[in-house]
Formats: C-alpha cells, structure tokens, sequence
C-alpha cells in the first residue's frame, strides 16, 4: 500500500514563500525591487533613451524606500529590498529606468518597486 501525497495548490506554496531578503540575506527573488534579473538589466541597456536622469530628495535605508526627483521636476516613490537608500544618499545623481523598473547609481543597478 502506498503512502497519500500530500500535494499543495500553486497558490499554497505562493503563500508559504518569502525572499530571503526579509530574513536578512541576499534577495531570492526578481520580483520588482528585489533582485535585479540579467534579462532585466539587459533590457534597461539596451533601450537607452528611456533612461531618466534625477537626483535622490530622500532616502530611508532602513525601510529601503527612496524618492528621487528628475529634472523636469517628476518625483518617483521607489522601493528596493537590495541596498539602493545605502548607495544613493540625499543629493546623489542617479537614472531611473521607468519601464524596467531599474535605478543606477553610478556604475551599480538596483531593480525598484514604484511605490
């Protein structure tokens, strides 16, 4: 006689997992603000024109929120679990990357959440 399987919905795993990230580690996930993807990074280089230059107004690094202002005057509420409020403090000249959700700082990118 077998033993039943114990099988979980889609939807039951989807809700029991967490990125390592909220357990302090490195992110596990590519969801929008978490981990930057290759494909993603490759997408956001190779459309250069939608890259929107803009200096960081604020930055909370302990709740990972940023808001940076363009220089049309459009601020951008983002989000990243990876350590961008660190890089880019007050003042920092960074690039958004709207449509691929990618901020730079300098040479390193992090993958934002528009909040």
């Amino acid at each position: 006689m077998s033993t039943p399987l114990n099988r979980l919905t889609p939807l039951e795993v989807s809700e029991r997992s967490a990125c390592m990230c909220d357990h302090g580690d490195v992110c596990s996930s590519y969801a929008p603000g978490h981990a930057l993807h290759l494909i993603q990074a490759r997408m956001a280089s190779a459309t250069p024109s939608e890259w929107v230059d803009a200096i960081v107004s604020q930055a909370d690094a302990v709740a990972g929120r940023l808001v940076v202002v363009t220089l049309d005057g459009t601020e951008h509420a983002l989000w990243s679990a990876s350590g961008a409020a660190l890089e880019a403090p007050v003042g920092a000249p960074v690039a958004v990357h709207t449509r691929y959700g990618v901020l730079a700082v300098g040479r390193t990118r992090f993958n934002v959440a528009a909040l």
